[in-house]
């Protein structure tokens, strides 16, 4: 009995030592398994990410034409709507251009109305001289004509006259013959000189017409070649005609360039006052007013709060079942006890490297592979709260559920084409 009393104490301090290391192991068991379930539902599918930001595709305001500030109608933080006037500019210089293209445009308004009214007079009195010059033409080749039919009759009165004046001849001499001889009476001697001295004034007489015609049908002939020529002077003045409605084209066309002139120094008088282009509240004003601007300068910054969306900077190993369309839980540094709901709308074509200024050349020198990031667009399921509002540029953490994979990696075409007057929106 004395010799099995010392082993008692050491059994049951062995007996001690194994139930903790049964209850360590029950304990070490209990907790993989914890953490395996908690792996298996809240971590398996999920990838996350601390580098992600909130954006807003804001709109930096600036000035199409030079000129000085005269009122300035916002201030940073101020909230503003689409056609709100931001800026006004001085608009002395380009009321004064505005009139100048009016005046312009009047003078040859006026110009243009002047020639138009000309153009139907210049063809009236042009086809009215052609007429006549045509009609007396044409009664100067019938004065022509006319003449020369008198002529071929005076000539053919003139042949029977000749031969009247040779049978009243022939008879004078016959007759003076006969007298001589005493065979004829001194009475018809007498009548035969009668006759031959009418025939021979007869024949005299169609001379004197014929020459008389002859002389009417060179006047006539020069009247008809004056008339030809008036004729032809009246045709030629058809291309005044021409010329003066070319002019009146000209006119026109210089017309059209006034009226653009004087609508682009409208619209130049427009650019005095500088509208915003959405809504939004108004950040980085570096205007003032007498400051002098220039066309392209920054003058203040339109952010539209309401259009704000996640830009989540995943690594490259993370995005392997990252989908279009998949959701995402979004918590702001600023708003600890508030989460946000929104989904994946996008993966950017490429690296936040590649886009950068200085692209990396991992071609040259000694090469050390650096895991990517890559920027996804997440946007938010509904309005943020008036009470939780986000701030571009804050930082955020974004975690993507992934366990739905069949969702697209890249837009489809017409998702693109329909958020083309929304962008960011598939």
């Amino acid at each position: 009995m004395a010799n099995e009393q010392p082993t008692e104490p050491k059994n049951s301090k062995m007996g001690g030592r194994a139930r903790q290391i049964r209850i360590g192991a029950l304990v070490l068991l209990v907790l993989l398994i914890g953490v395996g379930i908690y792996w298996w539902f809240f971590i398996r599918n999920y990838v996350s990410t601390d580098d992600a930001y909130a954006k807003a595709d804001s709109a930096m305001i600036s000035s199409r034409i030079p000129g000085t500030v005269i009122k300035v109608s916002v201030h940073n933080d101020y909230s503003v709507r689409t056609g709100q006037p931001l800026v006004e500019l001085d608009p002395t210089d380009y009321k004064v251009a505005v009139d100048k293209a009016k005046a312009a445009l009047d003078q040859v308004t006026a110009e243009l109305k002047a020639a138009e009214i000309m153009v139907p007079p210049v063809g009236v009195q042009t086809s009215s001289n052609v007429a006549a010059a045509q009609a007396a033409l044409s009664g100067a080749m019938d004065t022509v004509t006319q003449t020369r039919h008198s002529i071929d009759q005076l000539k053919e009165s003139r042949a029977a006259a000749a031969a009247q004046l040779a049978l009243a001849s022939r008879d004078r001499q016959r007759f003076a013959a006969l007298s001589e001889k005493g065979a004829g009476t001194q009475r018809r001697q007498e009548q035969a000189q009668t006759e031959y001295e009418t025939a021979k004034a007869r024949v005299s007489g169609i001379d004197a017409q014929i020459a008389a015609a002859k002389a009417s049908l060179g006047a006539a002939s020069q009247q008809v070649a004056r008339l030809e020529a008036q004729l032809r002077g009246a045709k030629s003045q058809r291309s005044n005609v021409s010329v003066q409605i070319r002019k009146v084209e000209a006119l026109q066309a210089h017309r059209d360039r006034l009226k653009a002139e004087l609508r682009g120094a409208r619209l130049q008088l427009s650019y005095c006052t500088i509208h915003a282009p959405l809504d939004g509240y108004v950040a980085e004003k570096s205007v003032q007013v007498g400051d002098r601007i220039q066309p392209g300068q920054a003058l203040m910054a339109v952010v539209p709060l309401k259009e704000i969306y996640v830009e989540a900077n995943f690594k490259e190993t993370q995005l392997t079942d990252v989908r279009i369309g998949q959701p995402a839980t979004v918590n702001a540094d600023i708003y600890p006890d508030h989460t946000y709901k929104g989904k994946v709308v996008g993966i950017r074509a490429g690296t936040g490297a590649a886009f950068s200024l200085i692209p990396p050349e991992n071609a040259t020198g000694n090469w050390i592979k650096v895991v990517q990031r890559i920027p996804v667009k997440i946007e938010f399921d509904k309005p943020l709260p008036p009470d939780y509002p986000l701030r571009v540029g804050a930082s955020l953490e974004v975690s993507v559920n992934v366990k739905n994979k069949k969702g697209p990696l890249l837009l489809h075409p017409t998702w693109t084409q329909a958020s083309s007057a929304s962008p960011g929106k598939p």
